[in-house]
């Protein structure tokens, strides 16, 4: 352990997952892959959305926004976990351990704003479809868009510059494979109760302000959905809500199962699974889960593949 003046911690070292030699190799390989398909997904799903023409309506446009967030969500958080993978010790600077905690508080936030901006899209679209492009205009959007931003920003902030007010003067060793507000607070030689305020204060604030209004639209939305007297209209209107629900509730129930859960049932294993969800997982899936379940994205990328792979075929004829 490097100290400065014998009482400051300069560095912390990273657990990471598993410390046996034999899952390593395993999980380097899994969480590699991960990795390559959240990059590669997000990356096309931003490329899709944004010189795509029939890709370009507010849902669209949030969902660009949204392989944003997650594109860099999870490339502040998995390179470092699999550097747990390969060096016998992951060490990790007090200013980079800060940095990655400043960076995953804005990009998790910023996920939860988004969904809440989504669903509230979703709602304007089914339940008032006349006023949807007023209500929904660009301008509205990139309104909501740096408002949630702004608001990651400062939860980010907030959490950094009170942990960096913190005495880190003990063990160095974070039992987590990253810099998360927790693990880090169980390090401190002094004293948390106003960090600890924070994250029920900040974390509360968050999660109420953005599943109250997602719960509240999509009760709309499903009212509103059941009056439609066609079976086919009621499948088109499911199928536009589908992805959205089903990314809510992987990313809400794996964040409340990590924070929001009494500190009696607390497991060390079990949040470890929890936080590789939301940290590494999540990020991956929303991109195959809406494009794997909306037609029109099907349909760009069919015909984009379509593009690609005929030229190849004229050029293998002429060979």
């Amino acid at each position: 352990m490097v100290k400065e003046n014998d009482s400051t911690v300069t560095e912390f070292v990273l657990q990471g997952l598993t410390d046996k030699l034999e899952l390593k190799s395993p999980l380097l390989l899994l969480f590699l892959g991960i990795y390559g398909v959240t990059v590669v997904g997000n990356l096309g799903m931003i490329f899709l959305t944004t010189f795509n023409s029939k890709l370009q309506s507010p849902m669209y446009f949030f969902l660009g926004n949204l392989s944003v967030i997650d594109l860099f969500y999870s490339s502040v958080i998995t390179p470092k976990l699999l550097e747990n993978f390969i060096w016998d010790k992951n060490i990790i600077s007090y200013s980079g351990c800060m940095a990655q905690l400043f960076f995953f508080c804005v990009f998790v936030t910023a996920e939860s704003y988004m969904l809440t901006a989504m669903a509230y899209d979703r709602y304007v679209a089914i339940c008032c479809p006349l006023l949807y492009s007023v209500t929904m205009s660009q301008k509205v959007c990139n309104m909501l868009v740096t408002g949630l931003f702004m608001m990651a920003i400062f939860g980010g902030l907030t959490h950094t510059i009170f942990m960096m007010r913190l005495s880190f003067c003990g063990d160095n060793i974070i039992y987590h494979y990253f810099c998360d507000v927790i693990p880090l607070l169980k390090l401190s030689c002094s004293s948390t109760y106003i960090n600890e305020l924070l994250v029920v204060l900040l974390g509360g604030f968050n999660m109420l302000v953005t599943t109250v209004p997602i719960m509240v639209s999509y009760v709309f939305v499903l009212s509103n959905i059941l009056q439609i007297p066609s079976a086919e209209g009621k499948s088109k209107a499911f199928s536009t809500c589908g992805s959205h629900l089903i990314v809510v509730v992987f990313f809400y129930g794996s964040i409340i199962f990590m924070y929001f859960k009494p500190a009696s049932s607390s497991s060390m294993g079990q949040e470890m699974v929890a936080s590789v969800f939301y940290t590494t997982v999540i990020p991956m899936l929303n991109p195959l889960i809406y494009s794997l379940r909306n037609k029109d994205v099907k349909d760009v990328l069919k015909k984009a593949m379509d593009m690609t792979y005929r030229p190849l075929q004229v050029r293998s004829k002429n060979h």
